[in-house]
């Protein structure tokens, strides 16, 4: 009797065990037509929902065994952030880090994105290529793409955005002036502009600089020493390549409109960018974006967007141009994580890309100009034209209370400007920051 006790136990136990092995397989959210329910989560930019609708429609004629479902807010991370803290997370969440609510980063500081390096080596849908080999190189072995100390990725790119300098090519045309292409030709530029009263240099905001400072210091440095700065290495601003950058931005500084200033701030930077459109300023960085939020301004006859990569250091060195690129990722705590990556994988096909496209959103494809018109053709052809991209930010720290390495490095510009400070003041302070920023790297 008790060995058909003992015996009619294990039976049930094993009953049990596999019972619960089958609700862990089947442990996905399945509509009435038992198709598997993938929540895909998108922040509502300036490129519009419609566009999310049609490659979320396109996803599911080709899987027919998917269905989306589609949340796209402006406030992505009011409508969600609250969800996942009650445990109900999206299994695909478009959502770039640098954005106030800082969402993204919080993700990244408590470790609680999934690895999706594998979506690298995934075939396209429907062609005959992987992922890692249709995009542009370089743009996933970033800070950005690789938040962590270790060869994961945990974000991929979607749509980008060269920055550089912008400028009234008309201006050029009928002055019969150069584009500069080294900085000392960029020097030369700025006297002769300043005898018809023309500044050579203005910026919307401060916060502007770190597309110019992170390719300035890839010009000045190379690629790894950039590298070295993101990631705080030891004696990085005390480096020679370092203040060589510093020393650049402090002579722009020079040649910098007057009342720039007064107006780079969140409410008056239009009108520094209007100082481009006035030909009161030849040079300003920013990104593509520009175009769109200068549509309605006035503008002097004759104008005609031009832009370009940064000056070389000289004829012999190469030009770079900062990209910002937004990033797509799949929260650990996702139910669907394998669909969450074939989905992902999508995002790439031709299909999606054109749809992308027609709506002003264009992601780092090879040969993405090729299906581009007008100024967006001159943009992102830059990289088809002899320029460098340069990806990624500062790697991910915990919070260091009182630092900010964008405030110290970026936002001093002004106090460099207005002459409050001096670059050997501002050296000092990056150099400070670096260091208390090095010892809370995440790991």
């Amino acid at each position: 009797m008790k060995r058909f006790v003992a015996l009619f136990c294990a039976l049930m136990l094993t009953l049990s065990l596999l019972a619960s092995c089958g609700t862990r397989n089947d442990d996905k959210d399945k509509d009435s037509d038992g198709k598997i329910v993938l929540k895909v989560a998108v922040l509502e930019s300036a490129y519009g929902k419609k566009m999310w609708e049609d490659v979320a429609a396109a996803y599911e004629a080709d899987h027919t065994d998917v269905k989306i479902e589609l949340t796209a807010e402006k406030n992505l991370e009011d409508v969600i952030g609250s969800k996942m803290k009650s445990g109900d997370y999206p299994d695909v969440v478009h959502l770039a880090t640098g954005r106030e609510a800082g969402l993204t980063e919080t993700m990244i500081r408590e470790n609680s994105l999934a690895d999706i390096s594998d979506i690298l080596d995934e075939k396209v849908f429907g062609e005959d290529v992987s992922v890692k080999d249709k995009l542009i190189e370089g743009f996933t072995d970033t800070a950005a793409t690789h938040p962590y100390d270790d060869d994961s990725m945990y974000m991929a790119p979607m749509f980008y955005g060269p920055c550089g300098l912008f400028y009234n090519a008309g201006l050029f045309a009928e002055k019969k002036w150069t584009v500069p292409t080294t900085w000392d030709e960029m020097w030369e530029l700025g006297q002769k502009a300043e005898a018809e009263g023309i500044a050579l240099f203005t910026y919307p905001t401060a916060g502007y600089f770190d597309s110019l400072m992170f390719a300035l210091l890839c010009e000045t440095g190379g690629v790894e020493f950039y590298n070295d700065c993101m990631r705080y290495k030891e004696g990085v601003w005390e480096d020679k390549n370092a203040r060589e950058a510093l020393d650049i931005v402090a002579r722009l500084a020079s040649y910098t409109e007057p009342t720039t200033v007064a107006n780079a701030n969140n409410d008056n930077y239009l009108k520094n960018q209007q100082l481009i459109l006035d030909n009161k300023a030849l040079f300003m960085p920013s990104g593509t974006w520009v175009v769109g939020e200068m549509a309605d301004a006035p503008r002097s006859e004759g104008f005609e967007w031009g832009f370009m990569a940064l000056p070389a250091i000289d004829s012999d060195s190469d030009r770079y141009s900062y990209t910002y690129f937004e990033q797509i990722w799949v929260p650990e705590n996702a139910k669907h994580q394998d669909e969450a990556k074939d989905f992902i994988a999508y995002l790439y096909t031709d299909k999606a890309v054109k749809i992308f496209a027609e709506a002003g959103a264009i992601q780092p494809i090879q040969g993405v100009s090729e299906i581009l018109e007008g100024e967006n053709k001159l943009f992102y052809s830059i990289y088809d034209t002899g320029a460098k991209p340069v990806l990624g930010g500062f790697a991910a720290t915990d919070p260091v209370e009182g630092v900010s390495m964008t405030d110290t490095l970026f936002g001093t510009v002004n106090s460099i400007v207005s002459g409050d400070k001096t670059v050997d003041e501002w050296q000092n302070a990056i150099k400070k920051a670096s260091d208390s920023l090095r010892k809370a790297l995440k790991k």
